[in-house]
């Protein structure tokens, strides 16, 4: 979608620490972590939100999962633990309207988050 941001650092408009990226999915390091290890993961396809997700996006959301726990091994916290964060709508914090799944590891988390 033109103007997303997220399209852009997929499309290699704007640049980014690109930590993972196939055909389908990109994961950078976020510009404003939130902990030691701080790794968006977007899919390549714009979708706004996980409301907007169909059925047709069932094997790409479970890609994002997987990427995830690729890079946790890879970054060196899928033993001491990792977070995964989706956020939906600005209600729950959600600021780029471009589906993102949030890994976030190297510190202790509490429960529950915010």
């Amino acid at each position: 979608m033109e103007g997303c941001i997220f399209c852009r650092i997929a499309a290699k408009e704007v640049q980014s620490k690109i930590a993972y990226e196939d055909e389908e999915v990109v994961a950078f390091h976020d510009i404003n972590p939130q902990a030691p290890v701080h790794v968006l993961i977007v899919p390549r396809k714009h979708i706004p939100t996980l409301n907007d997700a169909g059925e047709e996006d069932q094997a790409l959301l479970g890609k994002m999962m997987l990427v995830a726990q690729k890079l946790a091994k890879e970054l060196g916290v899928a033993d001491s633990g990792y977070r995964l964060v989706l956020n939906t709508n600005r209600g729950a914090g959600q600021s780029i309207f471009h589906i993102h799944l949030h890994l976030l590891g190297g510190r202790l988390f509490h429960w529950p988050p915010g």
